[in-house]
């Protein structure tokens, strides 16, 4: 007899600490100088909800479809549904009230052609988030390059739904610096899990049958190339903003580059299967994010104080 669901289970099925990828949708209206009180908060904290709470639906929707792919992973056989814990029908279920819980979400934005249509907007990138998880769960995870696409693409439109509740038009740096990362965390997961499962990879992610470790080590290292370079041209065509002496947003050059060659090393060598992880346990990795956060957050706010007066 299978163990009876706890509400620990449901939690733990929802992936709260996946969340944390929703982070993206501040990245627009912070650089976008668009937060500049309480109020003007409240539509960004929508729009984390909206796609937490539709990411979450995803994770359940996915987590049925791979359970038997899931039960010859070391990990991720420990999955609720996977183990047995969360019968298919209450995860169903609880599929649809998360996903119903992210369109209310959505709600408190303003919409209308006063607020350059903020909400409804904000509501297109969430759908299209859905459709692209669910795209990606059905067939294109099992394409290579098309299932790291994929997955960026997630990425991409929490940043543009971001922009979208605060009305910011997104730069072309920005949707670039955001690809090429999200493609990083993705090929370097991919690596991470052929040095921890080594001959298993493939049964527990089919593609791992065609990606090679020289193909995914050098697709984590141009990507890896690609965002810090995007990144320094944006450095370098804000100049006339943040130079006193010199470009002071240069400093923040340090602590991006170290997180990105940190993350390589530590995927290479297989201390985790996946950069996310990485960040939520690696305690020189969060530090050194916490000082690119608060350099930035700092910066910004400094001159654009300066360029009030």
């Amino acid at each position: 007899m299978a163990p009876r669901a706890t509400p620990a289970d449901y939690i733990r099925l929802a992936r709260p600490m996946q969340w944390a990828k929703g982070a993206f949708v501040l990245v627009g209206p912070v650089y976008g100088r668009a937060i500049t009180s309480v109020e003007s908060a409240i539509p960004v904290l929508c729009a984390f909800l909206a796609f937490g709470l539709a990411s979450s639906a995803c994770y359940v929707h996915n987590d049925i479809r791979d359970r038997e792919a899931d039960r010859a992973h070391p990990r991720k056989r420990n999955r609720p549904i996977a183990a047995g814990r969360i019968r298919i029908g209450p995860a169903y279920l609880y599929s649809v009230v998360l996903a119903a819980l992210a369109a209310l979400a959505i709600l408190p934005v303003p919409g209308g052609s006063i607020h350059l249509w903020s909400r409804e907007l904000l509501g297109a990138c969430v759908g299209l988030y859905v459709l692209n998880v669910l795209a990606y769960s059905s067939f294109l995870k099992h394409k290579i390059v098309a299932d790291v696409m994929s997955l960026s693409l997630g990425f991409v439109l929490r940043v543009l739904g971001g922009c979208a509740a605060v009305g910011v038009e997104p730069s072309s740096w920005l949707l670039n610096v955001t690809f090429f990362v999200s493609m990083f965390l993705a090929f370097g997961k991919r690596l991470g899990e052929r040095r921890t499962l080594g001959q298993g990879a493939a049964a527990a992610r089919g593609v791992h049958s065609i990606y090679t470790d020289d193909l995914l080590r050098m697709a984590v290292v141009v990507t890896g190339v690609a965002t810090l370079i995007t990144y320094a041209i944006y450095v370098q065509d804000q100049a006339q903003y943040y130079t006193k002496g010199f470009n002071l947003l240069w400093i923040t050059m340090l602590p991006a580059t170290y997180c990105l060659l940190r993350a390589m090393v530590k995927v290479e060598v297989g201390e985790y299967d996946d950069p996310t992880e990485l960040a939520l346990r690696d305690r020189p990795f969060q530090a050194a994010a916490a000082v690119f956060g608060l350099l930035s957050l700092g910066l910004i706010l400094i001159f654009r104080m300066h360029a009030w007066r």
